[in-house]
């Protein structure tokens, strides 16, 4: 699990209202993105709630992009989780969590990391065009 540059003092700004649920931090101009919310808020237990990063208008423009870059959960316990193990946590709050689980697994953890990093760097550049070169993204 790593941990987000975004669970800095300012993101107890960004989520200071959701307390007692998990949150699920999305890009809601991502249609990947929006196919995938759309199941899982179908398909959810009211212990998740999910927000578009496009709809936080108080964000500065580093966290902003810090949460659009990559999927963010902060867990209601105040604990910041991104990447795949936002998703695997995410969807654990669904009937089909344990079909994700084995993502996390070690034996395929780090191949899984690697794809999901090297997608969401492309989709980021492709949609938002990149401060960064390629392949030299912030990695949190």
């Amino acid at each position: 699990m790593r941990n987000s540059p975004a669970a800095n003092k300012s993101s107890t700004e960004i989520v200071s209202f959701v307390l007692d649920k998990a949150t699920l931090f999305y890009d809601g101009q991502c249609p990947i993105c929006l196919r995938e919310m759309h199941w899982l808020n179908k398909f959810k237990a009211a212990g998740l709630q999910l927000i578009n990063v496009h709809d936080m208008l108080s964000l500065s423009a580093d966290e902003r992009e810090r949460l659009l870059r990559r999927l963010h959960l902060k867990q209601a316990d105040g604990r910041w989780l991104m990447d795949m193990d936002a998703s695997v946590a995410a969807w654990s709050f669904t009937p089909f969590g344990f079909l994700l689980r084995p993502l996390r697994w070690r034996l395929f953890a780090r191949l899984v990391d690697h794809f999901y990093e090297r997608w969401a760097d492309k989709r980021y550049c492709r949609v938002y065009g990149c401060s960064l070169p390629p392949g030299t993204a912030e990695k949190y």
